[in-house]
């Protein structure tokens, strides 16, 4: 018997209807989150690739795309620094500073990592006026700050925030800080030459000729380097440059002191905690080792000089008074630092 043209149609139809439906309820249902999850790290690249230094920039329209529109765990984390252009004159605040070491990072830690781990951590930034709204979702009411939001972090509030001993080192510290939370490897930070090829050839320059006029005067004994007095001064330095712990906060770009986080009319000058220090707080201690090596000398250089024993005595006891008010303040400041005291232990027989 012969089969009719229109019940052969309508039969293929539902064979192709009865197919797809098929499909559709035993298809799996993660299939579709990991398109998205997907999709997300593919925009999340896309917008790193239009930033110089790899570093994204948010606002609330982004934050709610890839944040709380999301669903955990999320497949990346991301490392946001908040920033206020209108607290740029604030120099104390070293706002810039820490932007530049946190757009080296960024650079670094993609440069050194594959795709598979660049792809997990992303770092960002978020200007104040521009995304008011996600400053009070991460419930940032100073600056700086940086906070890393994990994988599983549902509230923006509950995400992680960066000490401010993390940023005592910039961009080293920042990346400790990092591999410490994420597991993830940064790698050396790539910083810029400070010199170009150019400007080191022009200076070899300058440097060969001015040697030459030097050894000159070098052989006469016509410098300044045969003035006892410049050697003076120069030793004195380098003592101060050495207990006051100078070097730390030019390598680190230490501020000299902070803004009171609870009183913004507030400088703090003595930062508590090991590992960091600030500038006014290594001049006062720089300051207080200088006097006690500057009586040093005077009393075995100048003081043995005087004929009147008298003198002697009196110079002697000032100088020891002053150096033990010297001592004890430093140690003071140690013990509130750490925390550790410095305690005096007496011979047995005198108890």
């Amino acid at each position: 018997m012969a089969i009719s043209p229109t019940l052969l149609l309508s039969l293929l139809l539902f064979t192709t209807f009865l197919s797809v439906s098929l499909h559709h309820s035993t298809a799996d249902p993660d299939s579709d989150s990991d398109s998205e999850s997907s999709d997300l790290v593919t925009e999340l690249l896309y917008l790193q690739s239009q930033s110089k230094s790899g570093v994204i920039h948010l606002n609330d329209h982004i934050v709610s795309r890839f944040l709380t529109s999301t669903k955990t765990p999320r497949p990346y984390s991301l490392l946001i620094f908040f920033d206020a252009k209108h607290l740029h004159s604030k120099t104390e605040l070293h706002l810039q500073d820490l932007h530049t070491e946190f757009s080296l990072l960024a650079s670094s830690f993609i440069s050194n990592n594959d795709a598979s781990s660049a792809s997990s951590l992303f770092f960002c930034d978020i200007e104040f006026k521009e995304s008011q709204n996600s400053f009070s979702l991460f419930g940032v009411n100073s600056l700086p700050h940086i906070r890393l939001v994990g994988p599983n972090v549902k509230n923006p509030k509950d995400s992680e925030q960066m000490d401010q001993g993390d940023f005592s080192r910039m961009a080293e510290s920042m990346a400790e800080f990092v591999e410490s939370r994420t597991k993830l490897t940064v790698g050396p930070i790539n910083r810029p030459p400070m010199l170009s090829t150019n400007q080191i050839a022009f200076l070899g320059v300058i440097l060969l000729i001015w040697a030459f006029f030097f050894i000159k005067k070098l052989l006469t004994k016509d410098t300044f380097l045969h003035d006892w007095k410049l050697w003076l001064l120069g030793a004195v330095f380098v003592y101060f440059f050495s207990v006051s712990g100078a070097m730390f906060n030019i390598i680190r770009k230490m501020p000299m002191f902070l803004v009171d986080r609870n009183d913004p009319n507030k400088l703090v000058f003595f930062y508590q905690g090991s590992g960091m220090q600030l500038g006014a707080e290594g001049f006062a201690v720089g300051s207080l080792y200088t006097i006690v090596g500057l009586l040093l000398g005077v009393v075995t250089h100048v003081l043995v000089r005087v004929k009147n024993r008298t003198a002697q005595r009196v110079v002697m006891g000032v100088a020891l008074v002053i150096s033990f008010w010297a001592v004890r303040k430093v140690v003071h400041l140690d013990n509130w630092k750490t925390g550790y005291g410095v305690h005096a232990f007496w011979p047995t027989s005198w108890s």
